[in-house]
């Protein structure tokens, strides 16, 4: 029988020949991944819809890949901080963000130069996407889109709408809603859901878009009233509101969607092996169900269509940034 240290001398010599595998790769992958943290850049402050997406599935992602999650919040500049820090980061797998409408399709034709390439952010997969809501203060006195639409043809640039932040779907969403209902209403940006949300509330702004997650709490307790849903039929957390085109308002059907995407160059392996883990986190019921709870609809796809969903969103949305000849710098 070989002693210990035999044995040890037979095994030091194999690794200097080469005949052994390195060690790292006969350890199981979950015991690999340990130790190794994904950074998951999130262009939005905690607290909003965007964070709780990527905390809920980011947790999800910890528990499958053995190997911790950490939400990297880097709000401002319509989505560009973040993207920016993005690029900065190796590409490798590592490092990936939450890119929405916004940061992949509406910034490059609102911006006359750009803190970043959205070239160079490789789409992972879709994740979820969260319906718009056109909602106004109770004391308004509107009772549905069409008597708002009424109420600014008769006053014209006497109402105001607030939004989340100059160049979101909110905001986008509005514009298409002015450009198809032939009225003029003042744009009031806010930065965040936050401060938007608490003006209206407080109606110092009369009306706004708002997203399921944000908006149903506000709705539900009879806060805010809901017009109309951006969306081609009603919404099951709100199957009394009317959408847009049943009130006339046709062509308005927005949703601010939101994906993951990695630096641009990283190995196709690790792009299909995450977008393969995304999926799979976004299919365990309890995560569905804590997304659809929050007015999230899960949408999960793979890289390639993402990819075709942003061109079709660029050939939409770039058309009317430049019809309404919207610039914002």
């Amino acid at each position: 029988m070989q002693t210990l240290r035999a044995r040890r001398r037979a095994l030091l010599a194999a690794l200097g020949a080469g005949t052994l595998a390195p060690m790292s790769t006969l350890l199981p992958r979950p015991v690999r991944a340990q130790g190794r943290t994904l950074r998951w850049i999130v262009p939005y402050p905690a607290g909003g819809g965007s964070d709780f997406l990527a905390r809920t599935v980011g947790a999800q992602l910890a528990q499958q890949l053995g190997q911790s999650v950490v939400i990297d919040n880097r709000p401002g500049a319509a989505t560009a901080i973040g993207a920016q820090e993005l690029q900065r980061a190796a590409a490798d797998g590592s490092t990936v963000m939450s890119a929405d409408n916004a940061t992949l399709v509406f910034n490059a034709a609102l911006y006359r130069t750009l803190a970043y390439d959205p070239a160079q952010l490789a789409p992972v997969g879709l994740m979820a996407r969260f319906p718009l809501i056109l909602v106004a203060h109770p004391a308004a006195g509107w009772r549905s889109a069409r008597d708002l639409v009424e109420a600014a043809r008769r006053s014209p640039g006497k109402f105001s709408y607030a939004s989340v932040g100059a160049g979101s779907p909110h905001h986008l969403a509005f514009e298409l809603f002015k450009a198809r209902s032939r009225t003029f209403i003042v744009h009031i940006p806010y930065r965040g859901a936050a401060p938007a949300v608490q003006d209206v509330l407080g109606n110092q702004v009369p009306t706004m878009f708002i997203d399921t997650a944000v908006g149903l709490p506000h709705i539900r307790a009879g806060r805010l009233l809901p017009l109309a849903v951006a969306a081609p039929k009603r919404l099951a957390a709100l199957p009394e509101v009317p959408t847009l085109a049943e009130q006339g308002v046709t062509e308005v059907e927005v949703f601010a969607w939101q994906g993951m995407v990695v630096p641009a160059g990283t190995p196709p392996d690790a792009v299909t092996r995450l977008s393969a883990e995304l999926q799979k986190a976004l299919a365990v019921p309890e995560v569905a169900k804590k997304l659809a709870d929050f007015g999230l609809e899960v949408t999960p796809s793979g890289p390639a269509q993402m990819a075709q969903v942003t061109r079709s969103e660029i050939a939409r949305w770039h058309a009317l940034i430049r019809e309404r000849q919207l610039t914002l710098e």
